[in-house]
């Protein structure tokens, strides 16, 4: 039967309704996506920053520049009113992976607020200069005089304040700057004749400022095993762990991902692998998907092996592992084979661009397959992997002849 045309009355009804082009007024959470005439700067800031929370940075972008457009001629120019567009603007072209245009709008408003003294409320604060630092195109000396000018304004902040929660929130932004300097000094910045002083004077500030941050204690183990300081390396990165360890991934004192993925690399420098196994165990829970941590997991476990074996050996004078070491040292070899090529299986899905990695990961499943006695096919396909194929294969047979029969 053909579809009826509507009444007259029911179009109507449904113009009026809008055909669903107006869910923005009968879905109040939903944020909204048109602009209308009578909004002005601040009101179409508000709306874009609504849209930005929901991750809809495409659709935030074009509100946020007329609002800033507007706010310009509301305020008859780039004046500090502008700030909070700017630093929106910035943020916007952040998650959209923009760095050239947020380096942009986070000059823009430095130069709105060179000393930082605008309330962070009003788009003021430090975080600009801390997003300068961390986005500059010269890097090295450059970064440090965006950190330093962040570090100033912080240390002031902090001896100027009473109010607990405030000073705790700027102690950690200081400490956390400080760490960043010192990273510097360590990579871009180590040929410098006062680096080694430099790192020195900077943790010792930061371990003053935030005893108990994990990330602190992390970066003093860096700056220690890059003294050969071991013993106190081991400590620091001891007590970094025991900090977040038992807590839920939710926990806002657990440290981000990447700081997790560069404290097991420390673990390991130290023969801490156990440690460091347990850290990437728990970051696979969080994401199964990342390249890196089951490549650090796969070579933490050859590690563990090769380490257990010449230890055994050690102690024999020479003599090969007993046959249940044999078994156990055997099983870290599997376990490392797995993570490994998990980890090359994900790098290829994911096109992840990091040669190093790839070809080290492969380098040490091709030598685990020797050991292991495991023979790899063109495809990459080792001999457990074809027999379960084969024995699929066979299954789907027989499943092919029943249902003929």
């Amino acid at each position: 039967m053909a579809k009826l045309k509507p009444s007259r009355k029911e179009q109507s009804a449904r113009e009026k309704r809008g055909n669903g082009k107006n869910l923005d007024r009968v879905l109040p959470d939903r944020p909204p996506h048109r602009t209308t005439p009578q909004e002005s700067g601040d009101e179409l800031a508000l709306r874009a920053s609504a849209l930005l929370q929901y991750a809809q940075a495409d659709e935030a972008l074009p509100v946020a520049l007329k609002a800033l457009k507007l706010s310009k001629k509301e305020y008859k120019g780039l004046r500090p009113n502008v700030l909070p567009t700017l630093i929106l603007l910035a943020e916007i072209h952040l998650e959209l992976g923009n760095a050239d245009e947020a380096r942009e709008y986070f000059s823009q408003a430095s130069q709105l607020d060179p000393d930082g003294l605008i309330p962070e409320s009003q788009g003021g604060g430090v975080e600009k200069f801390l997003w300068l630092a961390q986005l500059s195109e010269e890097g090295g000396k450059d970064s440090v005089a965006w950190f330093e000018k962040a570090l100033t304004i912080l240390r002031k902040g902090i001896s100027s304040t009473s109010e607990p929660v405030s000073k705790a929130q700027m102690s950690k932004k200081l400490a956390a700057a400080l760490c960043s300097v010192i990273e510097l000094y360590m990579t871009d910045l180590s040929w410098e004749s006062d680096a080694e002083a430099r790192c020195e004077g900077l943790i010792t500030e930061a371990i003053l400022i935030a005893p108990e941050s994990p990330e602190t204690l992390q970066t003093l183990a860096n700056v220690r095993i890059s003294q050969e300081r071991i013993d106190e390396a081991k400590k620091a990165l001891a007590d970094s762990t025991a900090l977040w360890i038992a807590l839920p991934a939710s926990n806002e004192a657990v440290p981000d991902f990447p700081t997790r993925i560069s404290l097991a690399r420390l673990l390991m420098e130290v023969d801490m692998e156990k440690d460091a196994m347990e850290v990437l165990e728990r970051l696979i829970e969080e994401d199964d998907t990342s390249v890196e941590a089951w490549y650090l997991g796969g070579w933490c476990a050859y590690l563990s092996a090769e380490r257990s074996k010449a230890t055994q050996k050690s102690a024999t004078n020479g003599v090969d592992i007993s046959s249940a070491k044999s078994l156990e040292y055997e099983a870290s070899l599997m376990l490392s084979r797995e993570w490994l090529r998990n980890s090359l299986r994900l790098y290829e899905m994911q096109d992840y661009e990091d040669d190093r990695l790839q070809n080290h990961a492969a380098e040490l499943v091709h030598d685990l397959d020797a050991q292991l006695g495991l023979a790899e096919d063109e495809d990459g396909e080792d001999d457990a992997e074809a027999e379960d194929d084969d024995w699929e294969s066979d299954s789907d047979d027989g499943d092919q002849e029943m249902a003929e029969t």
